[in-house]
């Protein structure tokens, strides 16, 4: 994509200043015409610039993903088995034992999230606007929109048909191990909404565009610069208004459906922060990538340490 292989359309019919006899002077003509196009060419590089970021940060692109060999995802199962402190008298799992896989299954997951955190961090230093925020609201940005974001970009990867979410090196996990480290009504809502998001089959630009509009979300508890960050967030919404006009012209309902996932998108972020809190007071028998750790504030227990 290049700004040079765009067609710009005519100028839109608006009330201009006239002159003595009603009519537009060539003058004013030229003038309008020439700020709608300063803004077309403004909305074009942010695209373009978002698009080059998320082409190059995204391990969830059309073209990575293509070829991509599913594999289960290895979880130690050994760790899984019930002993004698993990069963009752008449070999029921206990409450403990099942804590005990849940901490077990959530620690690899971690460990096949974390890849991905890099990448984001990489991502947001190129949405137009970031980097001109205080350090402190781009660590909330990032630390609260980070798996709302990750969301998004694995969307495309998480298969409701056959209940599995695959990550970008080809393995697997499926539906019922995300409910053993999360719940039932949880892990629903995550597939429910993938499914609706997926239905709006969106390209690569659109999910890049997407996700600096999440990512730039004013409302992050914390934030000290709400005027700038939503200010910035409306001209991201307006680039991606425009891509998805140019590339979907016969679903005009489009972008009005993509806006209204937002807030369930951050609903879903919402719960995830409230499921945090239990692995955060089970920070002592955790052993979690120090990145993942850090990107969802938990406490590091020092690896020789760790039972």
């Amino acid at each position: 994509m290049s700004r040079d292989s765009v067609r710009y359309g005519r100028v839109p019919k608006r009330s201009r200043e006239r002159n003595d006899d009603g009519r537009v002077t060539q003058a004013e003509a030229d003038q309008s015409a020439k700020e709608f196009e300063n803004k077309q060419l403004a909305m074009y590089d942010i695209i373009l610039t978002i698009s080059q970021a998320h082409h190059a940060n995204c391990a969830y692109t059309e073209e990575k993903t293509r070829s991509l060999v599913r594999k289960p995802a290895i979880f130690s199962l050994d760790e899984f088995q019930p002993t004698t402190t993990g069963a009752d008298e008449n070999g029921q799992i206990t409450a403990d034992s099942l804590q005990h896989q849940k901490i077990v299954m959530w620690q690899h997951f971690a460990v096949l999230v974390t890849p991905t955190i890099q990448r984001v961090v990489e991502f947001a230093k190129r949405v137009p606007g970031f980097l001109d925020l205080t350090q402190d609201d781009q660590l909330i940005l990032i630390k609260l929109g980070f798996f709302e974001i990750w969301l998004v970009h694995i969307a495309r990867m998480i298969n409701t048909l056959d209940n599995s979410v695959t990550f970008n090196e080809g393995s697997y996990v499926t539906r019922q191990q995300m409910e053993l480290m999360f719940d039932h009504e949880f892990v629903s809502s995550l597939f429910n909404f993938v499914a609706n998001f997926n239905n709006l089959q969106l390209n690569d630009t659109e999910i890049g565009l997407f996700s600096a509009v999440i990512l730039l979300t004013s409302e992050r508890m914390g934030i000290y610069d709400n005027k700038t960050i939503a200010q910035q967030q409306e001209k991201l919404m307006e680039a991606l208004k425009l891509q998805t006009g140019r590339n979907h012209p016969s679903e005009p309902h489009l972008f009005p459906s993509l806006m209204m996932k937002i807030p369930e998108l951050h609903s879903l972020g919402g719960k995830h922060m409230e499921h945090l809190q239990w692995f955060r007071g089970n920070w002592t028998r955790l052993k979690l990538p120090p990145l993942f750790a850090e990107i969802f504030d938990i406490p590091k227990y020092d690896e020789d340490l760790v039972q």
